[in-house]
């Protein structure tokens, strides 16, 4: 049973998900053959003031 957790800075519409929840389930059915019905894909979205690279915070980019 794989279980993906992506995560993004700022907000993804619905069609994004969509798409992301789709080529995931896809590719881990193609390589490592697990069935779409045991593939969970959670995405999180960040706020980019909760979240910094390089000593900056990503809303200050």
């Amino acid at each position: 049973m794989p279980y993906v957790n992506v995560k993004v800075a700022g907000s993804l519409t619905k069609e994004q998900k969509k798409k992301i929840v789709e080529g995931i389930t896809k590719v881990l059915e193609e390589v490592a053959n697990k069935p779409p019905s045991a593939t969970y894909v959670v995405i999180e979205e960040i706020d980019r003031d909760n979240w910094g690279k390089g000593g900056k915070l990503l809303s200050e980019k």
